[in-house]
């Protein structure tokens, strides 16, 4: 089959198309032919050695999330799961190839009326913005203030607050990025590579409830000052290359809560399934801007580490 190795921590470059054996199910195990591989930030992380969730080493196959067709099924897999469309998470090993084998337990088959990008796209991010969210407690009418608003998470969260009654100030940078927002609906659209950004938010909205921080450093620290008694701020990405940092005392001073949510696989699982029921019920639409043919995986890479992307980057393994 066709894959994509990585053999050596390092840029872009290091992803490289070649021929891999074809995997075999196991017990408990399922093939998927791959139709999509899904990548995220994170992984581009991984590919450069940096520290994170994924703990494989190379020289291997990459990728966390795929969506295709179960094409055989390991011992003691319901048999009726073949030719089922699913999606499902890899921990970080083996997604950007033609076929994948996924432990059965893990797969999420993909509603009727959800087609299987949209279910891809809506894996990863989905279940972290629908997390994040809830974790905040939003209230209807307060002011939520989401930053990297055009990416995959944010693109998401912009729908999902407006749909809980939020006034939300969509924050990102560049003006395509910021069109973007507004047509998903943002109530007010900031771009935070303008001076004094924070000025705007400012005077559009006195201040905000809720910052939902997915970039970190100077960005996530700015947006913290924008908020007054009763806030909550959740950090959840590093898409500066740092995290925000916010000291505990001081927020607690200014009478505002940073969120640590905890998570167990049950719940991520039930975030996911609830982020696909939406879509698939017309209420939650991923973007995806850009797909890339599988032998192209480093270019998908380079796009989502030099700010090129909107929404989601898939990479489109049967292209």
């Amino acid at each position: 089959m066709r894959a994509v190795w990585l053999k050596e921590f390092g840029g872009p470059e290091v992803l490289v198309a070649g021929e891999a054996p074809d995997p075999v199910p196991g017990p408990g195990q399922v093939l998927v032919n791959v139709a999509y591989a899904n990548i995220t930030f994170v992984e581009t992380q991984f590919r450069r050695g940096l520290p994170g969730p994924f703990k494989a080493q190379p020289p291997m196959i990459p990728g966390n999330g795929v969506g295709g067709v179960v094409a055989e099924v390991g011992e003691g897999v319901d048999a009726a799961l073949a030719g089922k469309r699913v999606i499902s998470s890899l921990r970080g090993e083996g997604g950007y190839a033609e076929k994948a084998v996924v432990d059965a337990a893990s797969l999420l088959e993909v509603p009727d009326g959800l087609a299987l990008d949209d279910a891809v796209a809506l894996l990863a991010d989905g279940r972290t913005a629908m997390m994040m969210l809830t974790a905040v407690t939003p209230k209807s009418g307060e002011r939520i203030l989401i930053e990297a608003a055009a990416g995959g998470v944010g693109t998401l969260l912009v729908q999902l607050a407006k749909a809980a009654g939020l006034t939300v100030v969509a924050v990102a940078g560049g003006e395509r990025k910021t069109a973007l927002a507004a047509e998903l609906g943002a109530d007010i659209v900031v771009d935070y590579t303008a001076p004094a950004w924070t000025e705007q938010v400012k005077q559009a909205t006195g201040g905000v409830d809720i910052v939902m921080d997915a970039v970190g450093g100077d960005i996530g620290r700015a947006a913290f000052e924008l908020l007054g008694e009763g806030g909550r701020i959740i950090n959840f990405g590093l898409a500066s290359g740092e995290w925000a940092g916010i000291d505990p005392e001081t927020a607690a001073e200014r009478g505002v809560t940073i969120i640590q949510p905890t998570f167990t696989p049950e719940l991520l699982r039930g975030y996911a399934e609830k982020a696909l029921a939406e879509g698939a019920a017309g209420r939650l639409r991923p973007v995806i801007g850009q797909r890339f043919p599988l032998d192209r995986a480093a270019d998908a890479h380079t796009a989502i580490e030099t700010r090129a992307t909107v929404g989601k980057t898939l990479l489109e393994v049967d292209s």
